[in-house]
């Protein structure tokens, strides 16, 4: 009976030591998690999910051959919506998210690995109308429309405009055509591709408000190694070119 209780406890040891071993390693599998935000990130068949080769994207891509330098294995999942996303790597160890902007209200919340690409906020208008803005503050007496837990929806709410939100930023194009919304808050590149992908052309921007950088987000319990591993290959990768390579595919 005591060498069956020692052979259990022998055991319950060893998984533990090896399940810190392996939540503390530099190797350790990461989850990561992405929405369609093209061109960006997107799933092939157009869907709200989609896992592994099933995505494709600028930063898709980038990640990926990021993750190959560095040595590290991942999944990679495509869920709707982003808040879903995003509270999934804030809330889970060994998680990560992107693209995501990195502002200064996330800065403690996560680790970044970045930059991966450029997000400048636009204010887009139809080509006929007649408005225009010198500042953010010109589009107050405006009906504007954004993406639902997007951090240009969460800045302008902050600051008192009250957007229209819709759980697809995509669908913010059409609004934009059928006059439901006067101007269209979104990220420039994604805000035109996502309306040509929609048969949506000749939008006109009236507003550049802030640039933006996206970044691959990682929970806060990633191992420093892991994190350093992946900056040093972006970093390595921006050098060669490849970057540069992987976007010129898509715009």
């Amino acid at each position: 009976m005591i060498k069956r209780l020692l052979l259990v406890l022998a055991s319950a040891s060893l998984l533990l030591l090896n399940t810190a071993r392996a939540e503390n390693s530099p190797d350790t599998d990461l989850v990561l998690l992405t929405e369609n935000f093209p061109p960006y990130n997107m799933a092939k068949d157009g869907k709200n999910f989609a896992k592994g080769e099933n995505i494709n994207g600028i930063a898709t891509d980038i990640v990926r051959e990021m993750f190959k330098r560095a040595g590290l294995t991942y999944s990679l999942t495509l869920r709707f919506p982003w808040e879903r996303v995003y509270k999934l790597a804030l809330e889970n160890p060994g998680y990560g998210a992107f693209v995501m902007a990195r502002l200064p209200d996330r800065e403690n919340l996560f680790k970044w690995v970045g930059p991966i690409g450029p997000d400048d906020w636009i204010m887009l208008a139809r080509a006929d109308s007649k408005i225009t803005l010198e500042t953010l503050n010109d589009a107050r007496k405006y009906k504007i429309g954004a993406y639902k837990g997007d951090a240009i929806a969460e800045t302008l709410a902050k600051q008192g405009l009250k957007p229209l939100v819709v759980l697809r930023d995509q669908d913010n194009a059409k609004k934009l055509v059928n006059g439901q919304i006067d101007l269209w808050a979104t990220g420039d590149p994604a805000g035109r591709y996502l309306a040509r992908q929609d048969g949506v052309t000749g939008l006109k921007t009236v507003l550049r408000f802030n640039s933006a950088e996206l970044f691959l987000a990682l929970n806060k319990d990633v191992p420093d190694a892991v994190v350093a591993k992946l900056q040093a290959a972006l970093d390595q990768m921006r050098k060669d070119g490849v970057v540069d390579d992987i976007m010129s595919r898509y715009l």
